[in-house]
């Protein structure tokens, strides 16, 4: 397993500069992003998709810092009601797997995404109880009229390009927000579809992150470190569900952490335990959205607090003292 860093936290940043800084921390991979809401400072495919020379320019910088690819990210929501808002979003995702095609990396990581609740909305709409009636009636819609249609067709576009992983972080505003909802449309749709798994939406929502590993199991293709802290007082008051603005930390539920100071190190050593018995051997890619840290101050705590966690070498085919 190695370490990766999701580069958008720098998009202020040369990538010439961000890659020298995240080899001299010792990250091994890069998660880079390229549309989408990470967007594309680092690698714009309009761009490199068309002259062949930026492209390879492109690739001879990752060579020379000693870093390699290991997914290409463009959250997005295809499935948006707006039509011309669900057109950008599936124009990036499909530039995407384009360019992951040229440069010979397997994965996508990306949003489900979440429609109206008819042809006529204006807005996504994310169901959470079946009463009234009326929800489960908008949940039918969803999955069965514009999700699943969606995702057979652009999986089949990112098989015909050579993509074999397309990662869904399980995030909550969208359909796919736990791994019951992630095997749910891979199920319905293709085994390439599968689970960025990042903790930190699924602790708030009362998910313990070892049992939803073994309950994905080789529907894992990608996973995200970083750590969501719950605020005891916050929650007894008012419960999980929270709509204050991410800055005003000490009156929310929930705030998204560095790892370590969410969780400590006997969870993150059981979080990768558990990812390695269900064979799950690619990357950490860490992904800083701590409004209590600066960016260098939380990256540098996230690569130190992970680098002893990480097991290495493969996995023994014996046991060493048998």
């Amino acid at each position: 397993m190695k370490l990766s860093v999701l580069s958008n936290l720098y998009g202020d940043r040369p990538l010439a500069d961000v890659l020298s800084h995240f080899r001299d921390l010792g990250v091994e991979k890069i998660e880079i992003g390229c549309g989408g809401y990470p967007g594309k400072a680092h690698c714009d495919p309009d761009v490199l998709l068309k002259d062949e020379g930026k492209l390879e320019e492109f690739r001879a910088l990752f060579a020379a810092y000693g870093i390699g690819i290991c997914a290409l990210s463009c959250h997005g929501n295809a499935v948006h009601p707006n039509k011309e808002i669900a057109a950008a979003f599936d124009r990036d995702f499909r530039n995407c797997v384009l360019l992951a095609e040229k440069l010979g990396v397997d994965t996508i990581v990306t949003f489900s995404g979440c429609p109206g609740d008819s042809p006529k909305a204006k807005y996504p709409n994310w169901v959470t109880c079946p009463w009234p009636g009326d929800f489960l009636t908008i949940l039918d819609y969803q999955w069965n009229e514009v999700l699943i249609p969606y995702w057979k067709e652009a999986a089949a576009f990112a098989e015909a390009h050579n993509v074999r992983r397309i990662a869904f972080e399980m995030h909550p505003g969208f359909c796919v927000y736990n791994p019951e909802t992630c095997l749910k449309l891979r199920e319905a749709v293709s085994p390439i579809l599968g689970a960025n798994l990042d903790p930190s939406h699924l602790l708030w929502q009362g998910i313990k992150p070892a049992n939803a590993i073994r309950y994905l199991g080789d529907a894992i293709y990608h996973v995200h470190a970083k750590d969501t802290k719950i605020d005891e007082i916050n929650t007894a008051a008012n419960g999980v569900l929270d709509t204050k603005h991410y800055s005003d930390e000490i009156h929310r539920a929930w705030v998204f952490r560095t790892v370590g100071y969410g969780h400590g190190e006997e969870f993150w050593r059981d979080f990768v335990d558990n990812l390695r018995l269900v064979g799950y051997d690619r990357v950490l890619s860490i992904e800083h959205e701590d409004s209590l840290m600066s960016i260098d101050e939380g990256l540098e705590k996230a690569v130190h607090f992970l680098k002893p966690i990480l097991m290495r070498d493969p996995k023994p085919g014996t046991m060493g003292w048998a």
